[in-house]
């Protein structure tokens, strides 16, 4: 016994002699010392430091006053400031039901079936799963793709009212849509909406788009603005963006412009341009100032340069449009034995479609058309704007049966014609003498769902006309009539057919409809034309009495609109008076005879509303009704 105690006392005097060697770390630190049984425990164990990090403050928490306190003039964080736009998704968001909505809308995206995916992301918007501005942006790429521009805004509308915030890539395609419907200047209203608004900042792509877009509406000023402005961001120089710019200067046959903007490249890269996108454009300036040997040294080189699909198309069109088709074969030929997809792709539609154009240039629309269907081939799907450029080319050439045969590949191939596709095949069939089946085409269009626009509504009128079909053309202009806004001309003209056909009255018939629609305006000048034309049988005043009894009947439609409504009131007034005495005082309608006047003119104010009532009631009428109530 007394040995143990001297042997505790040796080891206390040990502590005290040297205390930080035998000091005792705390257990949760020794327990982390230790080695794990399996990864899996481990992993729990950094989980439960996680939750007991999260679950106990900070010891500074407990002792505040070490910190300086934050001044008052500090801004809250962004997603606290009401005044702020709120922030797109991130992808992280992309989980769980949401992820499997989004396959889901893929899979009808992949299967064709445009409208029931547009459908099913509008039902799901204010569902319990509502779908990310990824799946959003998926389905309006694919209305994109397919040109189907209304569609897409009325999408984009739609989610714009639903809240749905978007992100930089749905701004890029609603870009992209203005432009391709030819309508630049809403595409930069947009476009500095989305800067003054918008909680993020312009990518590449969106100069891109807006750089291309421009150029190809005749904008080429405009385009060298947003290339200044980009520049002015601090973006590093694009040479896509330079492709554009150079192209826009090719069509205009400035070469100049062109070899200048290329040096401004070269000397904002150090140098040397590695990629091989510009050097179509390049050479297209150097073909334009009549320097061949330039232009062939120029196609060496971009051969050792880094050359993509767009790259490789940039030299082949440079050479099939001045002179040097052959040469574009043997390009052609050497990018489908590259093209090796995913791996490498060197050929794309664009490809197909600048060797087509070579082709039918060449007059070898035979071998144009082989080409063409040779796409599927090569993992690319021809689009409708390919389809209407072969189309345009046959049919500008009098091969009406080809263009026949290739508008049929389009249903078979998953690509719905538009408005362009049917007045083209409409316009060749007039002038190869065939009204009836330009008719058919036309009439296919708007069964098809497509609203034809003004021009293409008066050829076909006109050519009808021409050949002698008047009641074709009458039945084709009662049918737009309602779906067009048509201007004055428009009017005149079947009014003048009419007229030298000697059928006046289905033309003040279509004078009647003209007179109850509001988006013409029927003044002096049109009457006079009217008159003028009635004239000439005798029945001129026929004009004066039928705008007389459409006065008088629009006269008599707001008199009875007006008793109408004064037939509501009355009725309003007799159900309010019938309803509130019993309602408000507990009375019956035989008791108002002993009510005093004030109350009565109260009860037959029946235009107030019920607390105007209640503030004409005297203070005696609410004690009787306490008394009842009571009793």
């Amino acid at each position: 016994m007394a040995l143990s105690k001297s042997t505790t006392f040796l080891t206390h005097l040990k502590t005290f002699a040297n205390p930080y060697k035998h000091r005792r770390t705390p257990s949760f630190v020794s327990l982390r010392l230790l080695s794990f049984a399996s990864p899996e425990e481990a992993a729990a164990e950094r989980r439960r430091r996680k939750r007991q990090l999260r679950i106990e403050p900070p010891l500074s928490a407990l002792n505040r006053t070490q910190y300086p306190p934050k001044p008052q003039s500090q801004s809250p964080p962004y997603y606290l400031n009401p005044n702020n736009p709120k922030l797109p998704e991130h992808v992280s968001a992309l989980t769980g039901n949401r992820l499997n909505l989004h396959n889901r809308i893929l899979t009808l995206i992949r299967e064709n079936d445009l409208d029931e995916a547009a459908l099913y992301t509008r039902h799901s918007i204010y569902s319990n799963c509502r779908p990310t501005i990824f799946t959003i942006n998926a389905v309006l790429a694919a209305l994109l793709r397919q040109s189907r521009y209304s569609d897409l805004l009325s999408l984009h509308r739609f989610i714009t009212q639903a809240g749905v915030v978007p992100n930089i890539i749905t701004h890029n395609l609603l870009f992209q849509t203005y432009l391709d419907c030819r309508k630049p200047d809403t595409a930069l209203e947009h476009y500095k909406q989305f800067l003054n608004d918008a909680p993020m900042n312009p990518s590449p792509t969106t100069y891109r788009i807006l750089v291309k877009g421009l150029v190809d509406n005749n904008k080429l000023d405009r385009a060298i603005d947003i290339k200044a402005e980009m520049d002015s961001r601090g973006f590093a120089p694009d040479p896509l963006v330079y492709h554009y710019l150079m192209l826009g200067h090719a069509r205009a046959s400035d070469a100049d412009a062109v070899l200048g903007l290329y040096e401004d490249l070269r000397a904002k890269l150090g140098g040397v341009v590695e990629d091989g996108v510009v050097f179509g454009c390049l050479m297209k300036g150097y073909f334009l100032k009549g320097m061949e040997k330039e232009a062939t040294e120029c196609y060496e080189e971009a051969l050792s340069k880094k050359m993509s699909a767009a790259a490789y198309n940039s030299v082949l069109d440079a050479l099939s449009k001045n002179g040097k088709f052959d040469e574009a074969l043997k390009l052609f030929d050497r990018m489908i034995k590259e093209h090796e997809p995913p791996k490498r792709l060197t050929v794309n539609l664009g490809s197909f479609n600048v060797i087509a154009d070579g082709y039918c240039a060449q007059g070898r629309f035979k071998e144009a058309i082989q080409v063409f269907r040779s796409i599927g081939e090569y993992r690319c799907n021809p689009d409708t704007l390919s389809f209407n450029n072969l189309i345009e080319h046959l049919c500008d050439n009098g091969l009406l049966g080809e263009a026949e045969e290739v508008y049929g590949e389009m249903e078979g191939k998953g690509v719905n014609p538009d408005e362009f596709t049917y007045g083209l095949l409409m316009d060749t069939c007039f002038r190869e003498s065939r009204p009836d089946d330009a008719a058919g085409y036309f009439r296919k269009m708007v069964e098809s769902g497509l609203r034809p626009n003004l021009a293409v509504y008066n050829r076909l009128v006109d050519g009808l006309v021409k050949v002698g079909k008047i009641d074709e053309a009458k039945s084709f202009f009662d049918l737009m009539v309602k779906k067009l806004k048509m201007d004055v001309a428009s009017y005149q003209f079947m009014m003048k057919v009419l007229s030298d056909e000697g059928r006046l009255d289905e033309m003040l018939q279509i004078v009647d409809t003209l007179l109850d629609d509001n988006g013409v305006d029927f003044d002096e000048e049109f009457q006079e034309f009217v008159k003028g034309e009635l004239r000439k049988d005798g029945r001129e005043e026929e004009l004066a009495k039928l705008i007389e009894e459409k006065e008088r009947l629009k006269a008599e439609a707001k008199a009875k609109e007006a008793e109408a409504a004064e037939a509501a009131k009355r009725s309003a007034r007799a159900a309010v008076a019938s309803l509130l005495p019993s309602k408000l005082f507990g009375k019956k309608e035989t008791d108002s005879e002993s009510k005093p006047e004030g109350e009565i003119q109260a009860l037959n104010d029946v235009t107030a509303s019920e607390p105007e009532l209640a503030e004409k009631t005297t203070e005696a009428e609410g004690d009787r009704a306490d008394e009842q109530i009571t009793a």
